[in-house]
């Protein structure tokens, strides 16, 4: 007979298992990302949450760097119910730990896009996914590089954001979180015909035959043509999804370090991502929380909700592939 008393409360650090949740409350305790274990052991994990806290690349207002932070602390609600609307833990069935921040060296600035990509290298050698938090958006660069070493190159990317990030920038070592998609295309790591990127409301001369679901367009055709035109353009091939906060209207998502009005809204981004589960997604990212900006930590939560129906998502395609 089993006499142990049960464990209540950090979870991050006394949890026995890497499945399960443990009772917690929400006002208190190690902070991790949904309560998940910490721990740098890859055995047995089939998704390691990672923060990739890097804000010298912005072209406007610092403060990505604390975006992790402020995404784990937002989480701790989401830790202790079902998830909605998927009504299930998948925690139950599919091990999922936080492997806390990837160690950046700001002060040699050169170093910081070999250090993301071996970062990511380490945890996908595994054969765990990948889903990161930052964060400026130049991070997703070295993320791609090290998934497409992973998983094939061209990728598909499914990429919400209010910027293309495709503005010409040729210089090999440039920090730049307006130009890596410009990079990854021209490196080969990611197909843009067969990519989509969702929400975009700012200009660029050229759009690198991105598919472009402008927000202008999402409010107009709405939901299900959206998710419709995102499975069509992506098919079966493997997809990396990144998700800029600013994706969103600031009346959604304040905190941020470049925010455009007329964006989508959170309630609009959270049912297409819900909608994905047929797409092969073999990693994801939630980028440029700026808490410093944010009001009652509305873009933390949003962000968070994000990222929890991303590892739903992940779940879901491990159960569908079983």
């Amino acid at each position: 007979m089993d006499t142990a008393e049960p464990v209540f409360g950090d979870g991050a650090i006394r949890r026995p298992s890497l499945y399960g949740s443990l009772r917690e409350n929400t006002f208190a305790g190690v902070l991790s990302f949904m309560r998940r274990k910490y721990t740098h052991d890859l055995t047995g994990v089939d998704l390691a949450i990672t923060g990739i806290p890097l804000d010298i690349a912005t072209t406007f207002r610092p403060g990505a760097r604390l975006g992790p932070r402020a995404m784990r602390a937002a989480s701790a609600q989401l830790g202790t119910l079902l998830p909605y609307p998927w009504g299930v833990n998948p925690f139950n069935d599919y091990a999922v730990i936080d492997y806390g921040d990837c160690w950046l060296d700001v002060h040699n600035p050169m170093t910081i896009k070999q250090t993301i990509v071996d970062h990511a290298r380490t945890i996908l050698a595994s054969g765990s996914k990948m889903l990161s938090f930052g964060g400026d958006h130049y991070v997703t660069y070295p993320l791609l590089i090290a998934h497409a070493e992973k998983y094939g190159r061209p990728l598909s990317l499914i990429h919400f954001d209010a910027h293309c990030d495709t503005w010409p920038d040729d210089k090999p070592d440039s920090l730049n979180h307006g130009s890596m998609f410009y990079k990854a295309v021209k490196d080969g790591l990611i197909d843009p015909v067969h990519s989509v990127q969702i929400g975009i409301r700012t200009w660029n001369d050229d759009f690198m035959n991105f598919n472009i679901l402008d927000a202008p367009w999402v409010h107009g055709h709405g939901v299900s043509a959206t998710i419709e035109q995102i499975k069509s353009v992506v098919g079966t091939r493997p997809a990396y999804l990144t998700f800029d906060v600013d994706c969103l209207d600031p009346a959604f998502a304040p905190g941020t370090g470049t925010p455009v009005p007329g964006g989508l809204s959170t309630a609009q981004a959270l049912a297409i991502i819900r909608a994905l589960g047929s797409i092969d997604l073999i990693g994801a990212d939630v980028m440029e929380v700026a808490p410093a900006y944010d009001h009652a930590d509305i873009t933390a939560l949003a962000a968070a909700h994000i990222a929890s129906d991303l590892i739903c998502l992940f779940r879901q395609r491990a159960r569908q592939s079983a």
